[in-house]
């Protein structure tokens, strides 16, 4: 590629952060679990003693990192799961809150239409929340029916309207390809969503993953409803309606209207370290990071020379952390990546973004990656990538086919990951 950057160091500023930017909060509980849902959570009473422990755990965790420096200049922290409003508005005010004093610009929530009340969204406004992530999925009775979840159409409008009568900056997530979906209830869905005043939307076309309730019912059949042409069509649908009224795509399934971006999902695409606390929580450490963390946590090994970006996966299951919510005791997957397989995941990262690939990490892969500018120019050339003033962006075709465009980048990483 003819394109040439001198600004490497500005990236590379990233890999040397002694805390972190970004903190994931995981909350595993649901009111009943969806029949197309892979995720670690789990069908929990709305009275089961355990929900409030493991909160409580979660807060004691996160004053742990505060105290060893962990979360200095902290941008961003998100409540996910699992449904974080389950919890109800006291405990979910406690967590907010712990979050909130260490001072994000950003901090957010997901919740339920069943299980957000109006004591569930004073909780997060008056403990210093500023955006709520309703999992809305459809507006039609038949397809929330089929997904398992447990409101309908006319609950989830109610409750994404209280959110945004609250002053919370909304985003609305919405599910296409599923099952009983049409080209005109798809278009009833993204209309009564946009209508209801939200500045954020998501749209996600459905995945049948292994061991869910869609995968044991339609492992054998032919679901033309869910084939790639058909989650296509529906996510071009999306952006023509969302971009007509005014909600830009900054990212392969993320719009904003008015600069609303979740910035916290924007730090996953750009190579920012972030920390994630509860089970099967996910964490993107830079080295000095991670041996900072691993003086509280004993189970964490020296890593290997050559290491320049760890990623943990915490073990412990829900009842391990309510009853010893010590960071000392946390057990972790590992993966240490070395600069050239860092630099190749955050090209496949970043080309999730409209905006393209940033110049400081192209300037910088150049120098780690030999073969770079071949596989930019071989994406270029088969249309999944085009010059977009001094950046690399994926063109329509590389939204589309993402899965392509991804694994070309990945591959630019030399050697397998050493996992611990």
């Amino acid at each position: 590629m003819a394109l040439k950057f001198d600004n490497a160091h500005a990236w590379e500023a990233r890999l040397e952060r002694a805390s972190a930017y970004a903190l994931y909060l995981h909350v595993p509980f649901c009111a009943q679990k969806c029949a197309y849902c892979d995720f670690a959570s789990w069908a929990t009473r709305r009275d089961d003693p355990l929900m409030s422990a493991y909160t409580d755990a979660l807060v004691s965790q996160v004053r742990e990192l505060g105290d060893i420096g962990a979360l200095e200049g902290l941008r961003t922290a998100y409540i996910g799961g699992g449904t974080p409003s389950l919890l109800g508005a006291p405990a979910l005010g406690r967590l907010v809150a712990r979050a909130s004093a260490l001072g994000p610009e950003e901090l957010s929530c997901e919740a339920n239409p069943d299980s957000m009340g109006d004591d569930v969204i004073d909780a997060l406004l008056s403990n210093g929340a500023t955006r709520v992530s309703i999992g809305v999925q459809s507006l039609n009775d038949f397809e929330l029916r089929e997904l398992g979840r447990l409101h309908d159409a006319e609950l989830a409008q109610e409750r994404v309207r209280a959110a945004v009568d609250s002053g919370l900056d909304v985003s609305c997530d919405l599910m296409c390809a599923i099952p009983g979906q049409t080209d005109a209830s798809w278009h009833e869905t993204l209309e009564a969503a946009i209508a209801l005043g939200t500045t954020h939307v998501s749209v996600y076309p459905l995945m049948i993953e292994e061991g869910t309730v869609f995968d044991r019912r339609y492992s054998n059949e032919d679901c033309d409803w869910n084939s790639d042409e058909a989650q296509a069509c529906r996510m071009q649908k999306a952006q023509v309606e969302l971009e007509r009224h005014e909600f830009n795509q900054y990212e392969v399934a993320s719009y904003a209207k008015n600069g609303k971006v979740c910035k916290h999902n924007i730090s996953y695409w750009t190579g920012q370290p972030y920390l994630g606390l509860g089970t099967k929580a996910s964490s993107m450490l830079t080295l000095k990071l991670y041996l900072k963390l691993s003086e509280k946590c004993g189970s964490l090994p020296l890593p290997p020379s050559g290491v320049s970006r760890v990623r943990l996966t915490v073990k412990n299951s829900r009842s391990q952390i309510a009853c010893d919510p010590r960071l000392a005791s946390l057990r972790f997957n590992i993966e240490f990546l070395t600069e050239a397989q860092a630099a190749a995941e955050d090209l496949m990262l970043g080309a999730r973004m409209r905006a393209g690939l940033d110049p400081g990490l192209v300037s910088h892969a150049r120098r780690v990656l030999p073969s770079l500018d071949e596989c930019l120019g071989g994406l270029v050339a088969d249309g999944y990538l085009h010059t977009r003033g001094s950046r690399l962006a994926p063109t329509q075709r590389g939204w589309l086919l993402g899965n392509e465009l991804y694994e070309r980048l990945w591959g630019l990483a030399p050697g397998d990951v050493l996992e611990a």
